[in-house]
C-alpha cells in the first residue's frame, strides 16, 4: 500500500509541475497509458491472492481516479493559460486610428483628366459626354469631312457590320461628335470640354489603337482667335505649372474649324530632359481654330450671328510631356510596377490652389 501511496504523491506532483499541454500528455501517457506506471500495476493483480488482491485494487483505483482529475484539472489550467497567451499576442487596439500603406495607385491619364477638368472649369466650362460608338452624320458628315477623306477609310476607322440600310456605325475617331451632340442639345451659347476615349487604327510608341483625347468648344457672339489664344495660353500655364509659356500658331488644315492653327509651346530638349517654359526649341501639343460656318449649320446654329472656336489634343501625349514617361504602350500595359512608379494617390486630387501635381 505504501508503494501506491508513494507512487501517487509522485504522479501527482509531475503533473503540476507540467508547464504545457504536451508536457503533461506526456505524464499522462506515463501514468495511465497502455505502459503506464498505473496500468501495469493493474495488470499485476490477477497474481494476487484474493484478499490482498481487493485491498490492493481498491487503493489503486482510488489512485487512478486521482490521477486523472489531476490530469484534468491541470490539462484546463493550461489550456486557459495558452489561450491568454494567444490573445494577448493577436490583441488589435481598435482606438486606434489604422495607418496601412495604400497599395492602389491614380493613372496618370485619370490624373491628367482631373487636371484638365480643374483648370477648364475654373474658366466657366462645363464636362459634356458622349457615346463611344457613333454614327457617319455625328462622328464625319457634322464636322465637314468629305466623303472621300483618308480619315473615313477602313485603315484609320474600326467600323462595326454593315446594317440592312448599308449604313455602319463606328467606334469614334474623335471626341468632337460630343461637340455636335451637345450643339443639337440646345441653343448657344455653349462652353464645354469633352474628355473621353476615342479609336483608330494605329500602333506604335507614340500611338494606340485606343487612345484618350479632350476638346473644348466655344460658341458665342462676337468671339475670334484672341479669346482662343488666351484661353490656351491660361491653359498651358496653369496645366505646366509655370509663370509663363512661349506659343506659336502655325497654319494648318482642319476640315471643321477655319482659319486652323496648330498650337506649338517653347521648350528646352538638353540634357536629354524637357523642360516646358524655357530654351529656344518648340513642341506641337494641340490643333485648333474657328469652328467652320458648315458645322454650325450642320446643327441648325446661324453662323452669321454665332462664332466659336475649338480645340483638341490628345491625354495620353500630354501626361507623357509633364511626367516624362516614355512609351505611350506602358498605359495600358496593367504593369502594376509601372504604375507604382507613375501612378498618384487616392487623395492627390488636383486644386488649382494647391498647386496640380503638387
Amino acid at each position: 500500500m505504501q508503494d501506491v501511496t508513494k507512487l501517487e504523491t509522485e504522479l501527482l506532483a509531475r503533473i503540476e509541475a507540467a508547464a504545457t499541454l504536451d508536457a503533461l500528455e506526456a505524464e499522462r501517457v506515463g501514468a495511465l497509458g497502455r505502459k503506464g506506471r498505473i496500468t501495469e500495476l493493474m495488470k499485476g493483480l490477477g497474481g494476487m491472492e484474493a484478499e490482498a488482491r481487493k485491498s490492493f485494487a481498491a487503493e489503486l483505483n482510488r489512485t487512478k481516479d486521482r490521477v486523472a482529475d489531476a490530469l484534468a484539472t491541470r490539462k484546463e489550467a493550461l489550456a486557459a493559460k495558452a489561450l491568454d497567451a494567444r490573445l494577448a499576442g493577436e490583441r488589435i487596439d481598435i482606438t486606434l486610428p489604422p495607418a496601412p500603406e495604400p497599395q492602389g495607385r491614380i493613372h496618370p491619364v485619370s490624373q491628367v483628366i482631373d487636371e484638365i477638368t480643374e483648370i477648364f472649369a475654373a474658366m466657366g466650362f462645363t464636362i459634356a459626354e458622349g457615346p463611344d460608338i457613333e454614327d457617319d452624320f455625328h462622328n464625319f458628315t457634322a464636322l465637314n469631312i468629305p466623303p472621300d477623306h483618308p480619315a473615313r477609310q477602313m485603315h484609320d476607322t474600326f467600323y462595326l457590320p454593315e446594317k440592312p440600310d448599308g449604313s455602319r456605325l463606328l467606334l469614334r475617331t474623335h471626341t468632337s461628335p460630343v461637340q455636335i451632340r451637345s450643339m443639337q442639345a440646345g441653343p448657344p451659347p455653349h462652353r464645354i470640354v469633352v474628355p473621353g476615349r476615342t479609336y483608330r487604327i494605329d500602333s506604335d510608341a507614340t500611338h494606340t489603337p485606343m487612345f484618350h483625347q479632350i476638346e473644348g468648344l466655344v460658341i458665342d457672339r462676337d468671339i475670334h482667335m484672341g479669346h482662343l489664344k488666351g484661353t490656351l495660353a491660361e491653359f498651358c500655364r496653369a496645366f505646366f505649372e509655370v509663370e509663363r509659356v512661349n506659343m506659336r500658331f502655325r497654319p494648318s488644315y482642319f476640315p471643321f474649324t477655319e482659319p486652323s492653327a496648330e498650337v506649338d509651346i517653347g521648350c528646352d530638349r538638353s540634357g536629354g530632359q524637357i523642360r516646358i517654359g524655357e530654351g529656344s526649341d518648340w513642341l506641337e501639343i494641340l490643333g485648333c481654330g474657328m469652328v467652320h460656318p458648315k458645322v454650325l449649320e450642320a446643327v441648325g446654329i446661324d453662323p452669321n450671328e454665332w462664332q466659336g472656336f475649338a480645340w483638341g489634343m490628345g491625354i495620353d501625349r500630354i501626361a507623357m510631356l509633364k511626367y516624362g514617361i516614355p512609351d505611350l504602350r506602358a498605359f495600358f500595359d496593367s504593369d502594376l510596377r509601372w504604375l507604382r512608379h507613375y501612378g498618384f494617390q487616392a487623395l492627390d486630387l488636383p486644386r488649382l490652389g494647391e498647386g496640380l501635381s503638387r
